[in-house]
């Protein structure tokens, strides 16, 4: 009996003791996952890279809302001036422009959408496994995104330093 009294009473004290232990032994960090994939060398040239590449249709959307609202201006300053049937052709060129602009448009978002999600969702994966290997170098137990953290310290945050072992790892050509 006296074995069973003292197992009672030094049980709690060990799963104390272990639980104390284990919990001091967590090494945690935070990162803000977006910020630190938008601030790569490599995600910053892919941008100036797109809007070069789609300039010219934006540049070509840009005119043709120009030509759009000159026709408008037209139809504005000139109601009662023009004849109905010059009033008719200037609501059919404009309906025409309204058209085009808004299929150009569409299909720019759409293309750049498309590319900016290609682009992204490599880097993001890249950005995971530079993730992983820094966590196993710092040898950390958790690391939170900081949507998910209601409150952490400034210290456990490794946005910079993934940026930067992603710029490394993956360098702009």
């Amino acid at each position: 009996m006296f074995g069973i009294r003292t197992v009672r009473l030094l049980a709690p004290a060990i799963l104390l003791a272990c639980a104390a232990t284990a919990s001091a032994q967590v090494k945690a960090a935070i990162i803000n996952l977006q910020k630190a994939v938008l601030d790569t060398a490599e995600i910053q040239k892919a941008q100036k890279e797109l809007e070069a590449k789609f300039k010219p249709r934006q540049d070509k959307a840009e005119g043709l809302q120009r030509e759009l609202q000159t026709i408008q201006g037209q139809l504005q300053t000139m109601a009662g001036k023009l004849t109905p049937q010059a009033e008719a052709e200037l609501n059919v060129q404009g309906q025409r422009k309204q058209r085009e602009l808004q299929r150009l448009t569409e299909d720019l978002q759409g293309d750049v959408d498309r590319e900016r999600q290609d682009i992204l969702g490599r880097s993001a994966q890249r950005m995971n496994d530079v993730v992983k290997k820094l966590s196993e170098a710092k040898a950390l137990d958790l690391v939170v995104d900081v949507t998910n953290a209601v409150y952490f310290k400034p210290a456990l945050e490794i946005t910079a330093e993934a940026t930067a072992e992603y710029n490394k790892a993956y360098p702009v050509k």
